[in-house]
């Protein structure tokens, strides 16, 4: 299986490719992807980091899986494609986003215009088998999507890093919060927004005021 990637990311990550890791995690995903129906479909798998290039990075949000469901995932996480439904955790995006900074809430959930913008729609695991959550975590991906983490924490300043729910907020370790800003919150799924731990943070504010501290350009979201 070949990896077909930005090519700024190709170089950023080069030497991740040649890790064994690596190599036999797409060995896994190859024969996974021949066996079972899985999402993204193969051409979308690493979209997160073509409309997104390295030096372009201003905003990392950190998802957990691609979406399992039909029709759904296309490499961004919590986006999905044009004409199809909002699931539970997007919406609940929308409507803090409609809440903090009163954009109306899409009839596409497709956010692509975010990640043309510099927001880095990462999750953690870039592959999952149809209508089977969490089914190839601990496969490599992690340690992977870490290291694309690391390097933008090394290498880029005045980032910020958008942490929801407990998953996301390990990711927190490896990113140095002198040279970066990190927002943190419950996650957007139902079952976290309802019992306060999302509504209310204000993180699409908040991430603008820091990189219009920082001389860059806010998000239109």
């Amino acid at each position: 299986m070949d990896v077909k990637i930005e090519p700024s990311w190709n170089t950023v990550l080069k030497s991740e490719f040649e890790k064994p890791y690596f190599i036999g995690l797409l060995n896994f995903v190859e024969e996974e992807y021949e066996k079972h129906t899985c999402y993204p479909p193969v051409n979308q798998l690493f979209s997160a980091f073509d409309y997104t290039p390295f030096k372009e990075v201003k905003v990392v949000i950190i998802g957990q899986d691609p979406y399992h469901g039909a029709g759904q995932a296309h490499g961004l996480c919590f986006s999905v494609e044009d004409g199809i439904r909002h699931p539970p955790s997007l919406n609940n995006i929308f409507k803090e986003l409609q809440a903090d900074e009163g954009v109306s809430i899409p009839s596409s959930g497709n956010l692509q215009r975010w990640a043309s913008q510099g927001v880095l729609l990462l999750n953690a695991t870039l592959t999952v088998r149809a209508n089977q959550a969490g089914s190839h975590q601990k496969k490599g991906w992690e340690q992977f999507t870490g290291a694309v983490i690391s390097k933008i924490s090394k290498e880029r300043e005045g980032v910020v890093f958008l942490l929801w729910g407990g998953y996301a907020k390990k990711k927190g370790a490896i990113i140095d919060t002198k040279k970066h800003e990190v927002l943190t919150s419950g996650h957007p799924s139902p079952l976290s927004a309802n019992r306060g731990y999302w509504f209310g943070n204000k993180h699409f504010s908040e991430t603008n005021k820091h990189l219009i501290a920082n001389k860059k350009t806010k998000i239109d979201w």
